[in-house]
């Protein structure tokens, strides 16, 4: 489906670019990678989103280029490219409904939504798939886009730790690198330059660990988002500590939504398709990785969470490392 995509390309002149709410690097990496091939090709684009970008990735390039808004402004391009999301909804902008829509993601989640899709689950992560369609449009890989894309490999598998990293990842890595992506100043940007507010966050939600043999879980009130200054995004990844444990092998973080449901991260060391827990309440993702939200309050969050978990996965006795 590549090449249906190439096609539309070619016959376009200009693009509407977006990806899901909550960015990740993989999201915000491949954006900005993708506008830079079309405008080497001549081509036009906007690039929105309805969430801002997150402190860590500020520093890519052409990250300024993002409008942050939560409606397609009025004249943008009638064509666009949506990136790892299973659906409109997915991106939480108003105005993609009757444009024509092309669909690029590698999510085990992913669904035929658009006019053209090109899903490949075993790509490492959406920003392979942009840099084979910039290579095959005979685009250049700047430095540039090759540290949008590095970013975008780096962050999707977990820093090379995910399932699915394999000779692929590290060769594509290999050739980013030789194409101008500097690892060791990405990674610090990733990795090395939380907020305070995070670390913070990270703190109250290590006083709420439990454990249950195999399982971990975590979680995170309105209030103390609030006593910590925390934004939406200084949440991501915090569930990797839970999933750091020895002997666990499924992690959980529960945040509370401002409407008093709850936003669930699901991690898995690669035994259990937490995806599949996903989609039963409307959200998804990667086997070992995937998101969604489910009603509270917090014992019934983890209560509708722990049913779905018990059809693929047992938990395992409460032991003495259990804690409440």
């Amino acid at each position: 489906m590549m090449d249906q995509v190439l096609k539309q390309i070619e016959q376009r002149e200009a693009f509407v670019l977006t990806s899901h709410a909550r960015p990740d690097g993989d999201a915000i990496g491949s954006l900005l990678a993708l506008y830079q091939m079309l405008r080497q090709l001549g081509k036009s684009s906007l690039v929105v989103m309805s969430d801002a970008v997150p402190l860590i990735y500020s520093p890519l390039p052409y990250a300024d280029v993002i409008l942050h808004s939560s409606q397609i402004p009025d004249g943008a391009s009638q064509a666009a490219i949506i990136l790892e999301c299973d659906s409109i909804q997915r991106t939480r902008l108003q105005g993609l409904e009757g444009r024509f829509l092309i669909n690029i993601d590698h999510h085990s989640s992913a669904r035929n939504f658009a006019d053209v899709n090109w899903i490949d689950v075993n790509a490492c992560a959406v920003g392979e798939m942009v840099y084979r369609l910039a290579r095959a449009a005979g685009a250049s890989i700047t430095p540039e886009m090759a540290t949008c894309l590095y970013t975008a490999v780096l962050t999707d598998t977990g820093a090379f730790c995910y399932a699915g990293t394999d000779e692929h990842a590290f060769e594509l890595a290999q050739h980013l690198v030789r194409s101008g992506a500097n690892p060791v100043d990405i990674a610090h940007h990733v990795y090395f330059s939380n907020p305070t507010s995070k670390i913070r966050l990270l703190g109250a939600a290590l006083s709420n660990l439990h454990r249950e043999g195999a399982l971990a879980y975590m979680h995170i009130s309105s209030a103390e988002m609030e006593r910590s200054g925390g934004l939406d995004e200084d949440c991501e990844g915090l569930v990797n500590y839970a999933l750091s444990i020895q002997g666990v092998e499924v992690a959980l973080f529960f945040r509370e939504l401002a409407d008093g449901r709850y936003r669930v991260s699901l991690r898995s060391k690669g035994q259990v398709n937490v995806a599949t827990v996903a989609e039963q309440f409307g959200g998804g993702g990667h086997a070992c990785a995937s998101g969604c939200a489910v009603s509270g309050p917090l014992s019934r969050s983890l209560e509708l969470i722990l049913a779905q978990l018990g059809g693929v996965f047992s938990p395992g006795g409460r032991g003495p490392e259990a804690t409440a």
